[in-house]
């Protein structure tokens, strides 16, 4: 207890003593978001969110599956709108959710085969790919915002160097969007291919071989896109290293 008194009593005699421009200067930064926060927080609202709204409304509510993907679906559509109205752009995740939950509904008339059922999953594997492929051909990666908080480490001077890359505000921001759109490239084919597999395997394998391998093929997907995303994470993290520590980055 003594020892927060005196933290306080130090911060206080420095916040008096400090000139005008140090003061606000350190007032500034203290009031700044933390940059790991603020780049989890859209995943945590966008993806966390409806797919726990889902599994709540569907496993402990009892709700049918297309009930609650309905329901689920509301907090993204939302999101989306408000994103338009506001800022007159979509939001990525949000909409990506929306478009795999629209996606879900239509699917859950697909009932009855085991076969059909297995197909169905990676139908909704197969919307994601496609949604982050488009993503990167447009230069809007959905992936990015997923990445940014691994690549900035919660630091300021990092995040602040990713914006200024990712504005085009940066002289090597040709390069770093480059980059941006192959890490989604590749996701989006990983996911892709791992569609097709559960897809052409519900179709030609045992039901109870597909029943263990489709979450073989889905691990096998991720593991592919961590491992292969290497190859445009980590010069993504050598630009924004190199913008952060650069003297007009000061």
């Amino acid at each position: 207890m003594s020892q927060t008194v005196s933290a306080a009593a130090v911060t206080a005699t420095v916040a008096v003593t400090a000139p005008p421009k140090a003061a606000a200067e350190g007032a500034a930064h203290a009031e700044a978001p933390n940059p790991l926060l603020s780049g989890l927080r859209p995943l945590a609202l966008d993806v966390a969110v409806p797919m726990a709204g889902y599994y709540l409304l569907h496993s402990a509510c009892g709700l049918s599956e297309f009930a609650a993907l309905a329901w689920s679906s509301a907090f993204p559509a939302a999101r989306t709108l408000l994103g338009l109205l506001r800022e007159g752009r979509l939001n990525l995740w949000s909409t990506l959710m929306l478009a795999v939950n629209l996606a879900g509904l239509a699917l859950t008339f697909v009932t009855g085969d085991a076969r059909l059922m297995i197909a169905k999953d990676g139908g909704l594997s197969g919307t994601v790919a496609l949604a982050i492929l488009a993503s990167a051909l447009v230069g809007r990666p959905v992936m990015s915002p997923m990445l940014m908080p691994f690549i900035t480490k919660g630091k300021r001077e990092r995040a602040a160097a990713w914006q200024r890359l990712a504005e085009g505000r940066a002289a090597s921001s040709r390069a770093f969007r480059r980059y941006e759109r192959v890490f989604s490239g590749i996701w989006g084919t990983a996911l892709l291919a791992e569609c097709a597999a559960r897809v052409v395997g519900a179709f030609t394998l045992p039901v109870s071989t597909m029943a263990w391998l489709s979450t073989v093929f889905l691990i096998g997907a991720i593991v592919a896109g961590s491992l292969l995303g290497q190859a445009a994470a980590e010069p993504l993290e050598k630009l924004v290293s190199a913008e952060a520590e650069a003297p007009t980055a000061a």
